[in-house]
């Protein structure tokens, strides 16, 4: 259910933004606006406001939306066109001039990347929980350890770019890594010496789901949680076995459990299995026969207790770092946030389109749905970061020259600045065709991938 409502709630607030630039600008450029719609198909709930009557619907299917302005080429293909008045077709989209006609086009995916920026900038300005980059486990024979990276340095700079946390150098190495075969990366041991590390990409296969750490053999250092019992939900497989709030796993099946996340896959790994648990209580052993609740996970079966762990905000703050901007360096960095993603953006989809990097990181509702209700649930920032995360692809993908997209109307438009006419009818209904070719196309791989996923766990 929080899965469905998030992804009704980032698709609504999306378009909704996308929609009302269009709808914002055309009425500042005097056009008449027949229909603001949120949705297609059938209208779940009408209003007309306003002067001109503007028609604003909520539809069925929550997958898009339009904004329909009076424009007399679609009133000749109407049966019983309105007959409307020599001073409104004077407000006509089509009567507009071409400057006029490309700002409105321009401004739905330009409200999807301001949107992003207000987003970031007021995530900047709360401050943003990110993980200090420290090495943590590094593969061996893995290109970090080619490069001597030592688990407990913690990096500086990665190509010259400062970097403040685990989310700033998995980034930056990402964007490296597609565009360099080796990056210089400047980092401080635990002597306290600055060392400079030469890490080469020799032999990674880079596709839009690229884990560039798994594939450059380092892990971000984790605190050691011990395995102690913070939280027991009611009417749970913990509860029904007797499990304590305090209680200490020592050992599970025999085998000595060292922190909480060696419990958690234990656990994991042995749905609908009888477990015994030899804990600590007040300072005396106790054994607990118990078996984890079956529950299915990204289409698999995992086993799960009910029990959350207690925390020490000590050893959190170890590897954690709030980070907080002023509002001048939030709003700079949101812009800048924008920006990099945005071309980030075009990049893969170029890289995509030459094959120089697979197609399997398109994505479709299916996958976009489970990511908003894993962001949900992890709390209102996260969940705000992947709203603006979707709003730039949204922004950059709709400024795509395609036919039937932003991006198509403004290349017509340009072209007709060249020619000095406008382009005609019968060229703008042969690149529909393609266009909708091309976004069909586009769908098929998305929810291919989507299902592949699914049945790939």
């Amino acid at each position: 259910m929080m899965t469905l409502i998030a992804f009704v709630v980032t698709i609504g607030i999306l378009v909704t933004i996308h929609e009302y630039g269009h709808f914002q600008m055309a009425r500042w450029c005097g056009v008449k606006v027949l229909r603001f719609s949120i949705g297609f198909g059938k209208p779940l709930f009408s209003k007309t406001f306003g002067k001109d009557k503007t028609e604003f619907v909520l539809a069925a299917i929550p997958l898009g939306g339009f904004v329909k302005m009076l424009d007399e080429r679609e009133l000749k293909a109407e049966e019983n066109p309105v007959n409307y008045s020599e001073t409104d077709l004077k407000r006509a989209f089509n009567r507009q001039s071409v400057r006029k006609r490309i700002a409105i086009v321009l401004a739905g995916p330009l409200a999807n990347l301001l949107l992003a920026i207000v987003l970031y900038w007021g995530l900047f300005m709360l401050g943003v929980t990110g993980t200090r980059p420290i090495i943590g486990a590094v593969t061996d024979n893995s290109l970090a350890a080619q490069a001597s990276l030592k688990s407990g340095e913690i990096i500086q700079k990665i190509a010259g770019e400062p970097v403040k946390s685990w989310q700033d150098a998995s980034w930056i190495l990402l964007e490296q890594s597609l565009e360099n075969k080796s990056v210089e990366i400047e980092a401080v041991n635990n002597n306290n010496e600055l060392i400079q590390h030469t890490l080469s990409f020799e032999g990674i296969d880079n596709d839009a789901e690229i884990d560039v750490l798994k594939k450059i053999g380092i892990e971000m250092v984790k605190p050691i949680i011990p395995a102690v019992i913070g939280e027991i939900i009611p009417d749970s497989a913990a509860e029904k076995a007797g499990f304590l709030l305090n209680d200490k796993i020592l050992q599970v099946d025999n085998v000595e459990m060292t922190d909480w996340e060696q419990v958690v896959n234990t656990i994991k790994d042995s749905p609908n299995k009888k477990l015994q648990f030899e804990i600590e209580r007040a300072q005396k052993i106790v054994h607990i026969d118990a078996i984890p609740e079956a529950i299915k996970e990204d289409n698999q079966t995992i086993g799960r207790m009910g029990a959350g762990v207690k925390i020490n905000k000590d050893d959190l703050n170890k590897v954690l770092i709030e980070l907080h901007y002023s509002p001048i360096a939030s709003l700079q960095k949101a812009i800048a946030t924008t920006w990099d993603t945005s071309i980030f953006t075009l990049k893969m989809l170029g890289k995509m389109v030459t094959g120089q990097i697979s197609l399997k990181g398109i994505s479709g509702p299916v996958t976009i749905a489970s990511y908003a209700g894993r962001s949900a649930h992890l709390g209102v920032k996260t969940f705000l970061g992947f709203l603006a995360l979707v709003s730039i692809s949204i922004g950059v993908l709709n400024l795509l020259p395609i036919p039937v997209l932003d991006g198509g109307h403004l290349m017509y438009y340009i072209a007709e600045i060249f020619k000095g006419s406008p382009v005609s009818e019968q060229i703008m209904l042969t690149g529909q065709k393609i266009g909708f070719g091309l976004l069909g196309l586009l769908m098929t791989i998305a929810i291919f991938n989507d299902f592949n996923r699914l049945i790939a766990g």
